[in-house]
């Protein structure tokens, strides 16, 4: 069933197939409870993405929630609209249902918060956002993971497992129906969270932070690359690339584990199922590029697609799309389809190249007066890096400017060096504060300031804007047409879509 507003996902045209539209009218049989989970749930931190997914999944299986969230947010307006009542502003005692039978809480929420110290007096249990999840997606998941691209590869592989939905329906048979659960909101579509038919996989972005993909039971899975991140929360590097080792080694044995160009060898080893890498079980062909917009061809054993045109830019992306077509047509080829691997192929590879991005992933905000807003969730120095690679590809000749937004102190702290590195490809760079999230585990913190001080001795014109809404100012204020500007940063840096717009227009017309 799917629950999202719109069309269904393979409803759409493609400029690479002319076969006929298709719609459905399949629904999901009456709600099951998720096994584990009471009836009466209760949600904190219900504006996290993870978090209004699950809760929107398991009001369709039939549980009765509420939430409560800080502050308004699309994620709460989802599930708010999905029937939740939602409470927000600081949390406290009185917020607490007395009704409730299981608390559910993000990672960040503290054990100090009134509605945790509310339900363990109740003798309430409390449940961690990734129980939760693997409570919900069960043994039918396909999970994707990596330091980098998980939303959108976990995207990519819903839409090619739509496509391979296309190939039955023009075969005369069943639907299989799959769904999503992701950190990000499809940019058509408009939800991050798709219910599946009953017995159907779940596409599921998982994310290593707290060892939360080690609670899924996945028969499938992607690994797009892996890179020092999270270790204010792991301690060493180590120790994450043991997580994802046990991660590997947790699919199903009759499963199938994909592993992007920058994955590690060692992932090989630890897995107990069928492993494909890029390059050698599994391969992608490049075709032409129009302004970082790739045409590729998709290649696995005794199969290949046809030549698609993907919809969102960047070299990264033709990796995350071969992952998904792969997991797609390598999982669907083990069971008796009856259809042959090459028409799979072809209408998985179709499906991606629907897939037309996700809200803060290389998101465009339009143009104003010549000059280009593109908005990210980069938070990471290798996110950072190719994301300005990918603007100088879809925006030549265009001076580059930079608003980013660091994302948590101590990252900021680990990575500066990185940061500094990565922010060199810009012609200018305002950095706001930096957001934080979490409270920092290690004590490790740097600033703003420590960022715009590094890119200036590495001969940048940089500056530290102070909050959002002075830096915004300032960024405007160093602004000539025509130009492009990236607005970065996985915290609350979206919220200044409507000023940056406003202000920009105001600028350019005087």
């Amino acid at each position: 069933m799917l629950e999202c507003r719109g069309s269904i996902w393979w409803d759409r045209p493609v400029q690479e197939t002319h076969s006929k539209d298709i719609t459905s009218t399949v629904s999901t049989s009456s709600p099951r409870l998720v096994p584990g989970i009471a009836q009466r749930v209760h949600l904190l931190g219900a504006g996290g993405a993870g978090m209004s997914a699950i809760g929107q999944l398991l009001q369709i299986r039939g549980h009765v929630v509420s939430g409560h969230d800080p502050m308004p947010s699309a994620f709460v307006s989802a599930l708010e609209s999905s029937g939740v009542v939602v409470a927000s502003g600081p949390s406290a005692s009185n917020h607490w249902p007395s009704d409730v039978q299981t608390l559910i809480r993000s990672a960040a929420v503290p054990d100090s918060d009134p509605q945790v110290l509310a339900a363990e007096a109740a003798g309430v249990p409390v449940l961690r956002y990734k129980h939760a999840l693997g409570a919900v997606t069960g043994k039918d998941s396909l999970a994707v993971a990596g330091t980098h691209g998980k939303t959108t590869t976990t995207w990519m592989l819903f839409e090619a497992l739509g496509g391979l939905d296309q190939a039955r329906s023009l075969a005369g048979m069943p639907l299989e129906g799959a769904g999503i659960l992701v950190g990000g909101l499809h940019q058509r579509l408009g939800c991050n969270v798709v219910a599946p038919m009953p017995g159907a996989p779940t596409a599921v972005e998982a994310c290593e932070y707290d060892r939360t993909f080690l609670e899924l039971s996945p028969r499938g899975g992607i690994v797009t690359n892996l890179e020092a991140d999270h270790l204010d929360y792991y301690g060493s590097m180590e120790a994450l690339e043991g997580a994802f080792a046990r991660f590997a080694a947790g699919i199903d044995p009759g499963g199938l584990l994909v592993l992007s160009s920058d994955a590690p060898e060692f992932l090989r080893e630890a897995a107990c199922c069928e492993v494909w890498t890029l390059g050698r079980e599994y391969d992608v062909e490049l075709h032409g590029e129009d302004r970082g917009y790739f045409s590729i061809r998709i290649v696995g054993p005794g199969w290949a697609s046809g030549v698609v045109r993907l919809q969102v830019p960047g070299r990264f992306n033709v990796d995350n799309a071969a992952a998904a077509v792969a997991l797609a047509v390598g999982l669907s080829a083990r069971g008796d389809s009856g259809l042959d691997q090459a028409l799979l192929a072809e209408h998985a590879a179709r499906g991606v190249a629907r897939y037309e991005g996700t809200k803060r992933r290389f998101e465009s905000w339009g143009e104003v007066q010549g000059v280009q807003v593109v908005h990210d969730y980069a938070h990471h120095p290798t996110e950072v890096r190719v994301t300005l690679e990918a603007a100088r590809r879809v925006f030549p000749g265009l001076p580059l400017h930079v608003f980013f937004q660091p994302h948590q102190a101590s990252r900021t702290h680990r990575f500066l060096k990185e940061f500094i590195e990565s922010l060199r490809g810009a012609d200018r760079v305002v950095v706001a504060d930096v957001y934080g999230a979490r409270q920092t585990i290690d004590g490790r913190q740097a600033g703003a300031e420590d960022l715009a001080v590094g890119l200036r001795r590495a001969g940048l014109d940089a500056s530290a804007g102070g909050g959002l809404k002075t830096a915004l100012a300032e960024l405007v204020q160093g602004i000539v047409d025509p130009a492009a500007v990236l607005v970065l940063g996985a915290g609350d840096i979206d919220s200044t879509h409507d000023d940056l717009l406003s202000q920009l227009a105001l600028r350019l017309d005087s």
